[in-house]
């Protein structure tokens, strides 16, 4: 005599599979919820972005607070994201390394511009290229690992500079940690403003002003809280690039970098003014 099983659906799994599976993904649904805009939201608030009803809600509210994963707020009993959810998030932060992250857009970005990219970190007083993919062209530009620059001019250092209060910047400029050649008032005050510039643009550009035969432009990288982390950096002989085609390839650049930020949970804040 056969047996009939009547706890499977059509795919093959059992029933309590899909009621699993249902309370899953109703979990994961609550959590999506909040956001940064609306951190504490109410259980008909969740109900109605989700489209449960509000006792499966309170229910699954419930069990997501046992594990820490939601809190409620003592003042308005609304819910918030709880600690658990850093604590899950743990080992994936610990991992998520900028060089990692961004080496398959350098990889794009070389394969779209030709030329070499790199990727520039700030030391405290100086850009570091911790990544590069070389320009398949013969003749290039290389900034091989380790590479350090201190000069003013540098689209690297622009970048980073762009994003530091006034004071700090003409702290570095006038203290000699930057090189700058020439460096009195009127030449700091057109410096800060060249930073603003390029803060406004989202890029900033050496035209053959540290090498006469070298061309770079770099963009910033930004973090979650809106601060910047690293700069992509795309560096070229002089020759291949005219002055007309550096707002394309400033755009390329800036470009670039925003998919490092986006693919490292960042966000680009507002443009600042030094």
């Amino acid at each position: 005599m056969a047996v009939i099983r009547t706890d499977e659906n059509g795919d093959g799994t059992s029933a309590g599979e899909s009621r699993g599976m249902s309370v899953l993904h109703n979990g994961v649904s609550v959590l999506r919820a909040f956001s940064v805009e609306e951190p504490l939201l109410g259980v008909t608030d969740i109900a109605t972005r989700v489209g449960l009803h509000k006792s499966t809600v309170s229910r699954i509210l419930a069990t997501l607070e046992q594990s820490g994963l939601v809190e409620r707020d003592e003042a308005t009993r609304r819910f918030r994201l709880g600690l658990g959810v850093i604590a899950m998030a743990g080992p994936l932060l610990a991992d998520l390394d900028v060089r990692r992250v961004a080496y398959p857009v350098l990889q794009e970005l070389s394969h779209r511009t030709g030329e070499t990219s790199a990727l520039m970190l700030w030391n405290g007083t100086e850009s570091v290229c911790v990544e590069q993919v070389a320009s398949r062209h013969e003749v290039k530009h290389s900034t091989p690992l380790g590479t350090r620059y201190n000069t003013a001019a540098s689209s690297s250092v622009q970048v980073f500079l762009s994003r530091f209060p006034v004071h700090r910047a003409r702290t570095l400029l006038t203290n000699g940690t930057l090189s700058y050649t020439g460096l009195d008032d009127a030449a700091l005050d057109a410096y800060l403003i060249r930073l603003a510039d390029a803060g406004e643009r989202g890029y900033a550009v050496n035209y053959g002003e540290t090498s006469l035969e070298e061309v770079g432009l770099a963009a910033p990288v930004f973090d979650h809280r809106g601060e910047v982390v690293a700069a992509v950096l795309a560096s070229a002989p002089r020759f291949r690039v005219s002055s007309e085609h550096l707002p394309t390839l400033g755009e390329t650049v800036r470009s670039a970098a925003d998919q490092v930020t986006a693919r490292m949970g960042g966000r680009r804040p507002a443009p600042t003014t030094v």
